[in-house]
């Protein structure tokens, strides 16, 4: 190819190139003016629509003013309307409370009136109390003359006859009272009580408080006391309780206050004895597993006794110390029968009374747990064992029956007298409990004292055991319904100076005897 014909290729292909630029060129212009003629008709567009929007706002802000201003114009009339009928009403009151001033000045008025002439009433009624005082004064000097004796004396004498007459009807209506209440009260107590008594029925075993050892022949007691005395004194050491060996033929004697440990002792010797082998390594090796068993022991006996009686939920502590009550005993009487006794008592007599039976039941199997720790415990065993009871978690009615059913505290519930009565029960059957001479003597020398220290009693007589005082009164001075409260004074006077087991009965005999001779 020549070089002309390619130049005019190269011209014609730059010829196109600027063709083709003036052609995009124009086509873009004329895209541009369009857009541009849109835009402006967008514009006009909304500058269209915002004028109408614009003209409606100011309509609905005209509209809504005007109703503002009806609505204010309206309630301004009813504000109006309502002060006008306030101040009407404003008036009105005005008028009202005029009048009643004018009536409060003239009643005013009416009783600065009053008050003057009661003022002057007063100063009369003043003037004829004196007179009346002078006058009362010049009668009483005068009767004072003509009876001879001052008004202080005749107020004196008014005062004593109104008091023997106060008596003498008392009298009468205490014996009226207690006769219908004795026929109430004595039939239902004694029909629960015999009940009770009838239902449970329990042996009795006197129980000593030295234990005595038998032996299979005298020869044992050298081997008991052993070489020098060591035997023995081990013996003594490991269990507390003193051996007497005297003259007793084939015994020995264990004498304590701890009946616990006396029973260790009793028994740790039974098995030496039977054992053969006494010297003290072995002493202290039987005393020591008797000891263990003994423990056993006391919680077996205090978990049969709550299973005999049907309670339970008690504390192992106080199930512990229930077993310890086996080897107390009080006037010979095993304690822990007695409280098992007890516990039945009170069921049965709570059940008559429809009370809590099992909550009785358990007030007396505990009433005298303090005994079980009263040697190691200073204070009276009802208030050791409601102490007890307290520590471990039983029911406060549990524990006050408990503190009074020696009444170390007053009974406050119906559940602290059905445990002194049955305490009260279980001690007084007939071969219950002992008692010593002297002190049985004491408590009818007593009895009569008490008796004789009232005035008008002639003589008295402690009879049936000291379960019964007969006091005969002279008829001259102490009458029929004077003996009633005699009587009570008596009984009260004995409740609260002495301490005995059951009741005791008073009675006050009073008799008028004539004599004559026939000549």
């Amino acid at each position: 190819m020549t070089a002309t014909s390619i130049f005019m290729v190269g011209a014609a292909l730059v010829a196109g190139i600027f063709l083709g630029i003036l052609i995009r060129k124009r086509m873009l212009e004329s895209n541009i003016k369009s857009a541009q003629t849109q835009s402006e008709l967008i514009i006009s567009g909304a500058q269209k629509e915002a004028e109408t929007v614009l003209k409606e706002a100011k309509i609905q802000a005209k509209d809504s003013l005007y109703q503002m201003k009806q609505e204010v114009e309206r309630e301004t009339k009813e504000r109006r309307a309502e002060l006008q009928s306030l101040e009407k009403r404003l008036v009105q009151k005005e008028d009202n409370l005029e009048k009643k001033l004018s009536v409060v000045d003239s009643r005013e008025s009416e009783l600065s009136k009053r008050e003057n002439e009661i003022v002057q009433r007063e100063h009369q009624a003043k003037d004829l109390e004196l007179m009346y005082e002078d006058l009362v004064a010049k009668q009483k000097q005068h009767l004072e003359r003509l009876a001879g004796i001052t008004s202080e004396e005749a107020r004196d004498m008014l005062i004593q006859q109104m008091e023997q007459e106060a008596r003498h009807e008392a009298a009468k209506k205490i014996k009226r009272i207690e006769a219908e209440t004795k026929e109430i009260s004595d039939k239902k107590a004694k029909e629960i009580i015999a009940l009770a008594i009838k239902r449970y029925s329990g042996d009795y075993v006197a129980e000593k408080t030295v234990s005595v050892v038998n032996l299979p022949s005298d020869d044992m007691k050298g081997r008991i006391i052993g070489r020098e005395g060591r035997n023995i004194r081990a013996i003594e050491a490991a269990t507390g309780i003193d051996l007497i060996i005297d003259d007793t033929p084939e015994a020995v004697i264990l004498s304590g206050f701890n009946p616990i440990r006396r029973e260790i002792a009793k028994l740790s010797l039974e098995r030496l004895i039977n054992d053969g082998r006494i010297h003290p390594a072995r002493i202290e090796e039987v005393v020591e597993k008797v000891t263990q068993e003994m423990e056993v022991s006391l919680r077996e006996a205090g978990e049969q006794a709550t299973f005999d009686v049907g309670v339970h939920g008690i504390h192992p502590e106080l199930i512990k110390l229930i077993g310890k009550l086996k080897y107390r005993s009080s006037y010979g009487q095993n304690v822990l029968q007695h409280s098992i006794e007890v516990a039945f008592l009170c069921g049965i007599m709570a059940s008559e009374l429809n009370l809590n039976a099992k909550q009785a039941k358990r007030a007396g199997l505990l009433h005298d747990i303090g005994k079980a720790v009263d040697h190691e415990v200073e204070g009276p065993h009802a208030l050791i064992g409601a102490d007890l009871a307290k520590k471990y978690n039983e029911s406060n009615k549990v524990i006050h029956s408990i503190a009074a059913h020696h009444e170390d505290v007053p009974p406050e519930s119906v559940l602290a007298v059905l445990v002194q009565t049955a305490d009260t029960l279980s001690g007084a059957r007939p071969g219950a409990r002992r008692e010593m001479l002297e002190t049985y003597i004491k408590r009818l020398e007593d009895l009569e004292k008490i008796a004789k220290s009232f005035p008008g009693v002639g003589k008295t007589y402690a009879i049936q055991a000291g379960r019964e005082l007969r006091i005969i009164v002279s008829s001259d001075d102490i009458s029929d319904e004077e003996s009633v409260l005699l009587c009570s004074d008596v009984a009260r006077k004995i409740e609260s100076e002495l301490i005995y087991p059951g009741q005791i009965r008073v009675t006050v005999i009073r008799e008028t005897r004539a004599v004559d001779y026939a000549r």
